[in-house]
């Protein structure tokens, strides 16, 4: 209990980008999101555009055009950078200012904040730096099931009315299932909540595994696979910081083991990038990858189309979970039961690196 309320009380923290673990990476958004418009966001209480310039570079800067303060997000793209939309300024992917239409010379100081961003595996990663301008101190994570020929996906992303860290708790509890999602991915719901359950810690990653065979097949599986009246299922979740990977799935019983890392069946790879936008509202990045049975028709769309289905229910339960700890404050206590491991260890984790980030400020002040 004590670990929640800790939790909790970080992440009310309003307008302070040190409320959360910085010299990190965070997802941005997708490849497929930049065209030639030029996108704002926040991300830890900091307004960012991003955008990719004719010549293909993706680009992070501060939201904010140095001369009169109008959004550079209001502004347009063009070959080597971001145009403000009121003087004109055109500013590089560096953040300084490249040309003031009709003033030669361009000072120094005309330039913005930039962000040091990667585009891998089709994902955009933003480092947010503890110091400004610091370099980026470890490569931007790996998700090589976007570029894996056995699997095809879709992707989406949501704004939520809603702390960070609630999302997490949801993604990391997949218990719930037979109670939210019983249209889609769900299943007995007693099975669910018995599932066997294995959940270890390395570093700051946190792994839960539930196997759960002899369930009936959801229907979304039905939709992609031919499964009969059971299945063996699958649930691995990963979660970093910045990101979880959610691998489920199933096979026709009798067939692979549930447990073998290269067993076949129906697979669901699930990316869900959460970056924080404020200490009460959040960004949620999602794809979902899913591979094909050869005797059934293409499916990824159904999968993707099904998959959004899942999240507006998560989110409408997250958002009225988060209106209603507003609205009880100091009395809604929570209570841990059995299905909270794996949220647990996710929080302390961000608690831990809370302290330490605190610690160290403290020590510089």
């Amino acid at each position: 209990m004590t670990t929640h309320c800790i939790a909790i009380n970080n992440i009310q923290r309003i307008g302070d980008s040190h409320a959360f673990p910085l010299d990190q990476w965070y997802v941005a958004g997708f490849s497929s999101e930049l065209g030639d418009k030029p996108i704002a966001r926040t991300f830890l209480n900091q307004k960012v555009v991003l955008f990719r310039t004719g010549e293909g570079q993706v680009a992070a800067l501060e939201d904010r055009c140095c001369h009169r303060s109008l959004p550079l997000s209001c502004g347009t793209v063009e070959g080597a950078g971001v145009r403000c939309g009121y003087h004109g300024m055109l500013y590089a992917p560096s953040g300084q200012c490249i040309e003031i239409p009709g003033q030669e010379r361009i000072p120094a100081k005309a330039r913005v904040k930039a962000y040091a961003v990667v585009e891998k595996n089709q994902i955009i990663w933003i480092w947010m730096p503890k110091t400004e301008g610091a370099e980026p101190t470890k490569s931007a994570p790996d998700y090589p099931h976007h570029d894996d020929p056995l699997y095809k996906f879709g992707s989406g992303n949501y704004h939520y009315n809603a702390p960070w860290q609630l999302i997490h708790d949801n993604l990391l509890d997949l218990s719930h299932l037979g109670y939210v999602h019983l249209k889609t991915i769900g299943g007995n719901a007693r099975l669910h909540m018995n599932a066997e359950m294995n959940v270890t810690q390395e570093g700051e990653q946190v792994r839960v595994v539930r196997l759960m065979p002899g369930s009936t097949p959801p229907p979304t599986y039905k939709a992609a696979w031919p499964f009969g009246d059971t299945c063996d299922r699958w649930q691995e979740i990963e979660f970093d910081l910045s990101h979880l990977r959610i691998w489920t799935g199933a096979v026709e019983p009798g067939t692979d083991a549930i447990d073998d890392p290269h067993r076949g069946g129906f697979h669901m790879r699930g990316f869900h990038g959460i970056t924080p936008e404020t200490a009460t509202t959040c960004h949620y990045f999602w794809s979902m990858a899913s591979n094909k049975h050869p005797d059934m028709p293409e499916n990824i769309d159904e999968v993707v189309r099904q998959t959004a289905f899942t999240f507006d229910e998560d989110r409408l339960v997250i958002e009225a979970q988060y209106r209603n700890m507003l609205e009880f404050g100091e009395q809604a206590k929570w209570l841990d039961i059995h299905v909270d491991v794996g949220a647990n260890r996710a929080r302390r984790i961000v608690s831990k690196l809370l302290e330490q980030q605190q610690a160290t400020d403290m020590a510089a002040a």
